[in-house]
């Protein structure tokens, strides 16, 4: 699937619009984001430049008009690029004013109370001390922002949807080359790092996050790194790849056995598989977060101890609602969603599958390559 690189000025109106919307029901002057996400959802500003901590970076979005981007000088001529055209900045790292004072001012116009995202899933990514100046100096009320931007975020346009099943297509092409790099003999370790690069050859712009593990009849945890420990005939290697695609995550796993595979493997996958189909026919507009959940513990075998078993999935590997017994999210259209069931193997092993999908009008649909019932032997 080819896609141009980034999106439409129409679709950054969209969603200011929507949030605006939200904003005046809500009685807010402006809006205060400062992650990576929540700027780069309202203004387009892709760099990998985040990861430095050394500088803070500021967006408001006022009730009415057009975002004002308050940031470091080093990143003006990239943000000049995006839609936006009101965009202050100051040669940061500042210790004594970090943007605080063009911060305030920016603020002040817009007037407020000013929202922050202060719910799950969300951080003020400034320093506390600054972030005490900004109140004293703007002379605003500062509150949560009432789920605003996660609400927005929730919900992906056509546009948002066709990235993420892009990103899953380069991971299905990926996974489907597991064979030239797993066999008796090499490392965990190894296949992580040749895995990463079979995803960059197959269109991946990164890798953020890459997880497994290997071991007869499965695994004893999803999120431990690699080890040099070689794999044997008969073990269960599992990946799970977190790859980027134009700003956007797919996160899905595949489980292949090394060689030939034991009867216990063969049985939990096939469970798997049909808990996943089972989350796939439950999962429709108007249907809780906890009931996908029960439809696929239900098949797995799997109770609450087992945790999540999926999760929303858009610009960060996890997002919004989680698939547990105690989410009561209700799904929407475009709602994009991993399934993850779970079933135990042997004492301390685990086997689990993972796919992508997205809520539509009349139930869901899938956005990676779905996988079969047969365990794959490589």
């Amino acid at each position: 699937m080819s896609l141009p690189r980034g999106f439409d000025v129409a679709e950054y109106r969209d969603r200011l619009a929507r949030a605006q919307g939200r904003m005046a029901d809500a009685g807010l002057g402006a809006l205060l984001l400062t992650t990576e996400p929540e700027v780069r959802y309202f203004t387009g500003f892709l760099t990998r430049f985040w990861e430095s901590p050394s500088r803070p970076w500021f967006l408001v979005l006022p009730a009415q008009g057009d975002p004002v981007a308050v940031i470091p000088s080093i990143g003006a001529a990239l943000m000049d690029r995006t839609w936006l055209r009101d965009i202050r900045t100051w040669a940061a790292p500042d210790p004594k004013d970090d943007g605080v004072s063009l911060l305030a001012e920016a603020l002040r116009e817009a007037g407020g109370p000013v929202g922050v995202p202060s719910h799950g899933e969300t951080h003020l990514r400034m320093p506390l001390a600054d972030f005490d100046r900004l109140k004293a100096q703007s002379g605003l009320v500062f509150t949560d922002d009432r789920r605003i931007v996660a609400g927005c975020r929730a919900i992906k346009s056509a546009a948002e949807i066709a990235r993420i099943e892009a990103a899953c297509a380069v991971a299905g092409r990926a996974f489907d080359r597991v064979g030239e790099i797993a066999a008796p003999g090499v490392s965990l370790a190894q296949v992580f790092r040749q895995f990463q690069r079979l995803l960059l050859e197959e269109g991946a712009d990164w890798v953020p996050y890459l997880a497994g593990g290997a071991g007869p009849e499965g695994y004893a945890d999803v999120i431990s790194p690699a080890t040099d420990a070689p794999l044997v005939q008969g073990d269960v290697l599992m990946l799970d790849t977190g790859a980027v695609l134009d700003g956007y995550f797919c996160d899905f796993d595949r489980n292949v056995v090394i060689g030939s595979a034991g009867a216990v493997a063969r049985a939990a996958h096939a469970r798997l598989i049909e808990a996943t189909q089972a989350g796939l026919e439950a999962a429709r507009p108007g249907v809780r977060a906890c009931d996908v959940w029960r439809a696929m513990a239900r098949v797995a075998g799997a109770d609450e101890a087992a945790g999540r078993m999926g999760h929303g999935l858009g610009m960060q590997l996890t997002e919004g609602l989680s698939l547990s017994a105690a989410d009561e999210t209700v799904l929407c259209p475009g709602m994009v969603i991993t399934l993850e069931p779970v079933v135990r193997t042997a004492p301390g092993r685990i086997m689990v599958h993972e796919e992508n999908i997205v809520i539509t009008e009349g139930g869901s649909r899938a956005l990676s390559p779905l996988s079969g019932a047969d365990l794959r032997v490589v």
